[in-house]
């Protein structure tokens, strides 16, 4: 069966961006969202173990998340409305570290986001509200989380939205430099990701 998607790489080494393919007729359409042999036959061979679904209303900005000690590869899917999504590579020794890449992913084009495991992930919401599913190659854990600032200035990500809805937790996050190295995502330990 010939394969209903296309896998990019992207700049940052493992992210993917993944075209899919939409079968539309007069009574609606169609997508496959997932099959585990055919992302593994076109190299991307993850287990994932959790699914999320984000629920946000326009100009909310969520991120830079990430866990430390058990970090988390993500599959990232927007079911409805548009969202400038950034990844930001904090993974210790890449050749890409500290550097970010966006992506814009809306229901009218379906795609979706390959973030490996230490990547730092956020989004803002460009549309009234948007719906986002993702799948985790790891559990998530509170106590295990760590951020990024969003707005840190040595990253000069260039935000579309200028007066983002943010937490209070993630307006409080450390800038780049000030996490230390045990800070950082330890993929060592990371057993849900080849």
């Amino acid at each position: 069966m010939e394969s209903a998607m296309k896998i990019q790489t992207t700049k940052i080494p493992g992210v993917l961006l993944i075209d899919l393919k939409v079968f539309k007729d007069s009574r609606g359409s169609f997508l496959e969202s997932y099959q585990r042999n055919r992302y593994k036959e076109l190299g991307l061979d993850v287990e994932f173990v959790q699914d999320n679904h984000s629920h946000s209303v326009k100009n909310v900005l969520r991120g830079l998340h990430y866990q430390v000690k058990r970090p988390q590869g993500h599959l990232i899917y927007v079911i409805r409305g548009v969202i400038f999504d950034v990844g930001v590579d904090l993974r210790p020794g890449s050749p890409t570290f500290g550097q970010w890449q966006s992506f814009r992913l809306s229901d009218d084009q379906p795609q979706q986001l390959f973030m490996p495991a230490g990547i730092a992930h956020g989004f803002c919401v460009l549309s009234e509200e948007v719906d986002i599913l993702y799948k985790c190659t790891d559990y998530f854990d509170p106590d295990d989380e760590g951020g990024l600032l969003w707005s840190d200035p040595s990253l000069k990500i260039d935000w579309p939205i200028r007066e983002p809805i943010i937490s209070e937790r993630d307006s409080r996050f450390p800038v780049l430099e000030q996490i230390s190295e045990a800070r950082l995502p330890c993929l060592s330990e990371n057993k849900s990701e080849k």
